[in-house]
């Protein structure tokens, strides 16, 4: 598996590429450490560049930017607990699998969550600039399409259940996302008020 041609080939003719990846022989091992590992290191480096580096605008009064050693612990937090998440998200996925008529393999469920996250991912280098993060929002949308096609064809989902499936596994990504969210902004940005209190 190359990481280019997979990620481009998944995002430009993805019904073709859910139909290499249905079949393709290869490890939990392989999928993190040549593609989770890589590719969710973009919006995490993305966004530190951005808060820290470049900064948020503020208006007519300025700009913020996160001190570089909370932006670090941001960017390592954050990255961690993507990749935690993925695994997280494809064991769910695998275990709702028989409610909805889908078969039950941890491998093909955590190929559709890897694979679903790359425009997600991808998108987030516009992090970069903070102004144009919002675009990541268009990456997340694509992935969402991403993850349909990917239950359904890798995990041969029925078609009558398909969206079920769907609609659930989205209501569950929502939720563990807004977990880590609150996680790691309750550790960077409390640490920061922390500061801010000591220094009165």
């Amino acid at each position: 598996m190359n990481l280019f041609e997979r990620a481009k080939n998944i995002l430009i003719t993805p019904k073709t590429e859910w139909e290499v990846i249905k079949i393709e022989q290869t490890s939990v091992s392989d999928l993190f450490t040549r593609y989770v590992l890589i590719l969710a290191l973009i919006p995490a480096v993305a966004g530190f560049i951005g808060q820290s580096l470049v900064g948020i605008s503020l208006g007519p009064f300025g700009s913020y930017k996160m001190p570089i050693g909370r932006g670090l612990l941001y960017l390592v937090l954050y990255y961690a607990m993507t990749v935690g998440a993925v695994y997280l998200l494809a064991f769910i996925v695998d275990a709702l699998a028989p409610s909805f008529g889908a078969k039950k393999d941890m491998l093909a469920s955590l190929k559709v969550v890897v694979y679903s996250y790359t425009a997600a991912w991808v998108a987030g280098i516009f992090q970069i600039i903070p102004v144009l993060g919002f675009l990541g929002i268009i990456g997340s949308i694509y992935g969402l399409f991403l993850l349909y096609l990917g239950l359904k064809i890798v995990k041969e989902t029925p078609q009558d259940k398909l969206v079920g499936y769907f609609i659930v596994v989205i209501i569950v990504s929502i939720v563990v996302y807004f977990v880590i969210g609150m996680i790691v902004g309750a550790i960077a940005f409390g640490g920061m008020m922390m500061d801010g209190f000591r220094g009165m």
